[in-house]
């Protein structure tokens, strides 16, 4: 059984919910990523802040990223995926979000993240297409 601890890229770095979309955009950059954890004071993950986010809810609308926080940008409750969490588990977690990218969750602690890549290298073929064509479609 592959898990999510065992796919996912650890390391993940957060960007603070009251820090600005401008200061996540130069991290994304630095880190080659193309999104971070949003994390609260309380270190609690707040959501997932992409760079399609940033042009679309930020740039495209005209707003200054200097002065646009990372938090306004999360939606809701973050959708995550426990560390042991199996690669079905993953699979479905992904499909009926439809969701590139999963915040791993050890109890309250954020320890990586899975992205679809990271499950296109660790999954078999068949799956991996069922994935690609679930998050395609629409």
């Amino acid at each position: 059984m592959t898990t999510a601890r065992e796919i996912m890229t650890g390391g993940a770095e957060c960007i603070g919910a009251e820090e600005s979309v401008l200061l996540a955009a130069q991290k994304m950059t630095e880190l080659g990523v193309g999104a971070l954890p949003i994390c609260g004071t309380d270190n609690r993950l707040k959501g997932m802040l992409t760079d399609r986010d940033i042009v679309v809810k930020v740039l495209g609308q005209g707003k200054d990223p200097a002065d646009t926080n990372a938090g306004e940008l999360a939606q809701g409750e973050a959708v995550t995926i426990g560390a042991d969490d199996d690669a079905d588990e993953i699979m479905r977690t992904m499909t009926s979000h439809k969701v590139r990218r999963l915040p791993v969750i050890d109890g309250h602690d954020l320890v990586g993240v899975v992205a679809q890549a990271d499950v296109a290298r660790s999954l078999p073929d068949p799956q991996v297409g069922d994935l690609l064509a679930a998050l395609s479609s629409d």
